[in-house]
C-alpha cells in the first residue's frame, strides 16, 4: 500500500492539463462525428425542419468548448515553453500546432457552423425545399477536412507531450 502513495506524476502540472484536454477535447469531437450526428441521421431527424436549428445549438455549444479547449492547449504549451520543461524544438513546433488547432476552432464556430445552420434553414413555409444546396456539400468537405486535419494536429502534440517526461 505505501507503494501506491508514493508514486508521484513524473509530468508538470501544465503538460497533464495540455494531455487531458486534448484527450478531452479529441474524443468528444470523434464521439459528435461518429456517433450522435449519424444517430441524427439514421433516425430520419434530418428530414425534419427543426434540424438545422438543432444542429446549430449542438455544434454552438461543441463550438465553445472547442474554444475553450484550444485556448488551454496554446496556454499550456506557451506556458510549457516559458518554464523550460520541453525541447526548444519541440515547443516551438507545439506552439506552432496549438495555434492550428485555435484557428481550426475559430473557423469552426465563426464561419462554418453559421453558415451551414443558415443554408439549412427554410425561411419559406409555403415552398419547402426538398434538395440540399450546392453550397452545403463544399461545407460540409471544408468541415471533414478541417475535422481530419484537427485530430492529427491534435494527436501530434498529444504525442509529443505524452512521450515527454
Amino acid at each position: 500500500m505505501s507503494s501506491i502513495s508514493s508514486l508521484q506524476l513524473k509530468r508538470p502540472g501544465w503538460q497533464t492539463v495540455v494531455i487531458f484536454t486534448l484527450t478531452f477535447w479529441l474524443s468528444t469531437s470523434l464521439v459528435l462525428d461518429l456517433v450522435i450526428m449519424p444517430g441524427l441521421y439514421a433516425s430520419g431527424m434530418m428530414s425534419q425542419s427543426g434540424f438545422a436549428t438543432a444542429g446549430y445549438l449542438i455544434f454552438w455549444f461543441f463550438n465553445r468548448i472547442e474554444l475553450l479547449c484550444a485556448a488551454l492547449v496554446l496556454t499550456g504549451v506557451l506556458v510549457i515553453k516559458r518554464t523550460g520543461n520541453t525541447l526548444a524544438s519541440q515547443s516551438r513546433n507545439a506552439i506552432v500546432l496549438a495555434m492550428i488547432l485555435l484557428t481550426i476552432a475559430l473557423i469552426f464556430t465563426y464561419v462554418l457552423t453559421p453558415q451551414m445552420s443558415a443554408l439549412g434553414l427554410n425561411l419559406q413555409f409555403l415552398n419547402p425545399v426538398n434538395s440540399v444546396p450546392t453550397t452545403m456539400g463544399l461545407l460540409h468537405e471544408s468541415y471533414w477536412i478541417l475535422e481530419v486535419v484537427k485530430l492529427i494536429v491534435g494527436g501530434t502534440i498529444l504525442s509529443l507531450f505524452y512521450r515527454e517526461k
